[in-house]
This record gives structure tokens, sequence and C-alpha cells, in this order.
């Protein structure tokens, strides 16, 4: 019964949304701006929990998504579910998100300040290695890299690693099992080209 309650307030909240977004593109702007503000509360709530690790970037990606889902509005068509229209559109932004994330952190490598650490003697293995692996990494997809770089190099968990990339749990799997396995393919190409 419970179940039922919640499903039939969902389909009452989409009839809702889609009334004002049609309203809105028949040229009502009151309408127009209710559909965004009740949208906006929506959007809020699920990119919040797919950016739980990064709340602060939570409500510049519902900015984006929202101008998204108005410059796209002229391509709803009534007959669709809107939430599978919007959920699109956020997932594309939110998938963009993250791949600007990763080249920023692939970026980011900043300079030392302490002239001492210049000629400290020092093994730079590590560092070298953490460089390689970046680059090794870039040639990924993202759908490989991502959960790769969350799961085996941030510890964090399969489920957590969906919900931050938008991923199911089965496809962060996958990702992985075929990064590695991608990964493991370019190193022997390395060595490979290395040996002649």
């Amino acid at each position: 019964m419970q179940r039922t309650t919640s499903q039939e307030a969902l389909i009452a909240r989409e009839a809702q949304l889609q009334a004002l977004l049609l309203r809105g593109m028949g040229g009502d702007g009151r309408a127009y701006r209710e559909f965004l503000s009740a949208l906006a509360s929506h959007l809020r709530a699920f990119l919040g929990r797919r950016l739980s690790q990064r709340p602060g970037e939570v409500e510049d990606l519902l900015q984006e998504v929202l101008l998204a889902v108005h410059n796209a509005r002229h391509t709803y068509r009534a007959e669709q579910p809107l939430t599978v229209w919007v959920q699109a559109i956020a997932r594309y932004k939110l998938a963009d998100h993250f791949r600007a994330f990763a080249r920023r952190e692939a970026l980011h490598d900043p300079l030392a300040d302490d002239e001492g650490e210049l000629f400290a003697i020092e093994n730079g293995e590590p560092a070298q290695a953490s460089r390689d692996l970046g680059k090794l990494l870039q040639q990924l997809p993202d759908k490989q890299r991502l959960p790769i770089v969350h799961v085996k190099l941030e510890g964090l968990s399969v489920e957590e690693t969906a919900s931050l990339t938008g991923l199911s749990s089965s496809a962060v799997k996958v990702g992985i099992h075929r990064g590695l396995k991608a990964l493991a393919n370019i190193i022997r190409g390395l060595r490979s080209d290395e040996d002649q």
C-alpha cells in the first residue's frame, strides 16, 4: 500500500511538472518559471546524491543542467516521460562534470616553493610511477578510467563510485575489469616497443 502511494505521488508530480513545462512552452512565462523552480529542487537532490563527496559543486552543476534543459526544451515531446528526458540531460551534464574534474586533477601538478626541495636527495621513482599511471589512465575511456580511479586508487566502494559517476554498480565492476585488462595490454605494447 505504501509503495503504491509513493508511486502515485511520483506519477502525480511528473504530470504536474509536465503540465507546467507544456504551458511554459506554449508561452505561459509564469508556468515556465514554476516548472524551473520545481525542477531545480528535484535536480538538487538528484545531483546531491551523486556529488556527495563534493557537495560544493552541486549548485554550479544544477545551474548547468537547468540551462541545458532550457536550451533543449524544443526537443521535448509531450508523449515521452518527462523524467526520462530530464534525467538524460542531467546524466550527460554530470558525465561532462566528471570528465572535466578528472582532467583538472590530472593537470594539477603544483610547483614546489621550497628551494631546498630541488636539491633534496630522494628517490623520485614513486612520483614518476604516479605520473606514468596517470598517463596510462588517460588513454582509457571514462567508463573504465573513473571506476579504476575511484575504487582502486581512492578506495571508494563500488556503490559509492556508482553514485558518484552515475554508472550502475555492475557497469562500475565491468569498467574496472575491462580497464585493467586494457591497461595490461597497453603496458605489454609499451614493453614490446621498448624491446625493439
